[in-house]
């Protein structure tokens, strides 16, 4: 049964590996796809997509439960591994109609999967291997930042424009990644006990199986009014009020390095022919950060001595340093919609080393806040992870939704202008929070 387990995680890591390889590289350079493909059939837009994505995500999560219960984990995480196909195919042959339709798709599917995982995880752990298995799929997934980054970098160094046979050689690519990640949810083995309970009805008639799939799908609903109940008795709480601020800015951050940046340096005209190519091991960089971060900070914060506090107020100084490296090494202009090229001059002569630098940042202080988030909601709602957790993830999206639609409008200096004063307000909360929690655990000692 261990090795089933054992067997199970390693693909369902490799499973996400393979289908956001093609996703995370396909966000990464949309916009600037995008901008090269205005013409009479298409004129849709990167930012608008990928805010659309994180919007129907936010609020999907609210059914997702009750789909997983209904359908099964495995189903569910092939049938979204579709969705995300069909999102990378439109790039392909793309039309403004089915570039936002698949985007409204794919929001749905990302719920369902992101639900599936989590529940498929913890079937096939034990207590004893709960972290190991954790870690095991966080490497994996996080490896997805790579492979498909390095590809562009290779495909697009030296060039200044797109062409249409390149852009469909990199999506043709991405979309065999996203189907081979699709097709391995299918290999996933069955847990014994689940195995028990299908030989156990074996012997019911067949009229058994329609009573038995309503009397799930009456559960499943059930289930998902408590849980909304509970989400509902959470955000009135003072601990989900005070990590709002801190929620919100994980998600405007995460719009910014996951799509906004990669843009912005793809844009930046004294990059020259490097310009593109850079966008490619911008994606590395970043990827590495998270990495890098994943793992220092989760054997850190097993001493009890290194605070959740330390790691936040490192992630907001590191984030901080980048958000002005950036200000001084990027155009001003680089995000907008309207231009595919910067006009205006930096404060600084742009330096590929220092966007590459601020990549890493980027990319580490995200890991800060993330592992930082995921621990304190898991210590203060031991008992009620799955809605705190689910709180945690519709604030975040829908902060990304909202910032990738502002992004291609405002200029870079706004946007790094929001993201410190919503980085320090969030910081100051969370350590409001963290010190609210040690005085609870002091009380409870003594």
């Amino acid at each position: 049964m261990a090795d089933r387990r054992t067997f199970n995680v390693v693909i369902l890591g490799v499973g996400f590996l393979f289908v956001f390889t093609a996703f995370t590289t396909c966000g990464n350079i949309e916009q600037t796809i995008v901008k090269s493909l205005q013409n009479e059939t298409f004129n849709g837009s990167g930012y608008h997509s990928l805010g659309i994505i994180y919007g129907v995500f936010s609020f999907s999560n609210l059914l997702a439960p009750m789909f997983v219960s209904i359908v099964g984990p495995k189903l569910t995480m092939f049938l979204s591994g579709l969705l995300y196909s069909g999102y990378i195919a439109v790039f392909i042959v793309p039309y403004t109609w089915s570039f936002y339709f698949t985007s409204v798709l794919i929001g749905i599917g990302a719920a369902m999967l992101w639900t599936a995982q989590g529940q498929f995880l913890v079937e096939n752990s034990e207590a004893s291997t709960i972290n190991r298995n954790t870690g095991v799929f966080w490497a994996l997934l996080q490896c997805s930042m790579l492979f498909g980054n390095l590809y562009i970098y290779l495909d697009w160094n030296g060039k200044s424009e797109i062409s249409e046979s390149s852009r469909k050689n990199i999506f043709l690519s991405l979309l065999v990644a996203s189907i081979l990640g699709t097709l391995s949810f299918l290999i996933l083995k069955k847990d014994f006990h689940e195995e028990d309970i299908l030989t156990e009805d074996e012997g019911q008639s067949l009229l058994s199986g329609p009573v038995m799939y309503k009397h799930r799908a009456n559960t499943a609903l059930q289930d998902a009014k408590l849980e909304f109940r509970t989400i509902l008795q959470l955000v009135n709480t003072r601990t989900i009020f005070l990590l709002s601020p801190c929620m919100a800015y994980s998600g405007l951050e995460l719009s910014f390095y996951s799509g906004v940046y990669g843009t912005c340096i793809g844009a930046t005209t004294q990059f020259g022919n490097k310009a593109k190519g850079l966008i490619g091991i911008s994606g590395i960089v970043v990827g590495i950060g998270e990495i890098v971060g994943g793992g220092l900070f989760g054997l850190l914060c097993k001493n009890s001595h290194f605070r959740r506090t330390s790691v936040v107020f490192l992630g907001m100084v590191v984030h901080f340093i980048a958000f002005y490296l950036i200000f001084l090494n990027i155009p001003g202009d680089a995000p907008v919609v309207f231009s595919t090229t910067t006009q205006t001059t930096p404060f600084l002569t742009p330096s590929a080393s220092v966007a590459l630098l601020c990549s890493f940042l980027l990319g580490l202080g995200d890991s800060c806040f993330n592992t930082q988030l995921y621990s304190i909601l898991g210590c203060v709602y031991a008992e009620q992870s799955t809605p705190a957790f689910a709180i945690f993830k519709f604030i975040q999206s829908v902060f990304a939704a909202v910032a990738f639609f502002y992004s291609g409008y405002l200029l870079l200096m706004w946007q790094l202008l929001l993201m410190v004063v919503l980085g320090f307000t969030g910081t100051l909360c969370f350590f409001i929070v963290e010190r609210m929690q040690n005085g609870a655990t002091d009380v409870q000692e003594y």
